[in-house]
């Protein structure tokens, strides 16, 4: 099994995979039923902009730190192509959270609470339980294995 610290099966020996490629592969493994996979590209982008907008919500700068905190995250996975486009996401949620104006915390609450009821719903057709059950972390991976599904889409390798 494949494990965050361990090398991916299959990897040449010049070189072990990237801490990306590892979490990706794990959180993969729980997320290989089609519905389940079509259940996450929806409910984690609606999870994300729940989070940031209730945040916002609670107070603009609460948002902004959390926003940060997960570019850092991001950026320490070292990963050009993903990072840019969680600035992208970013950029797209915030613009989002902003047009909401006066309506972004009902909006987001509900998106919360729907995003979450798909997400599970997801893991009891798959069968497996959500990959941050074993370590926080996976929350941030899971928007990253999202992007990862439309990039290799595009046919861009990040």
């Amino acid at each position: 099994m494949d494990t965050p610290t361990a090398p991916l099966e299959g990897r040449s020996a010049a070189g072990p995979a990237r801490r990306v490629d590892r979490l990706l592969a794990h959180y993969g493994e729980s997320h290989r039923h089609p519905t389940n996979e079509r259940i996450h590209v929806g409910a984690i982008p609606a999870i994300m902009l729940s989070i940031v907008g209730m945040l916002h919500a609670l107070h603009p700068w609460a948002a902004y730190a959390f926003i940060a905190a997960s570019l850092v995250y991001y950026a320490l996975l070292r990963s050009p192509v993903f990072l840019g486009v969680m600035l992208l996401w970013t950029a797209a949620l915030l613009a989002i959270v902003h047009a909401l104006g006066e309506w972004v915390l009902p909006v987001s609450a509900a998106l919360f609470v729907v995003g979450w009821i798909f997400q599970f719903i997801g893991h009891r057709i798959e069968g497996k339980k959500p990959s941050f059950f074993e370590d926080l972390q996976y929350l941030y991976v899971g928007p990253l294995f999202v992007a990862n599904l439309g990039l290799r889409r595009l046919g861009i390798r990040p």
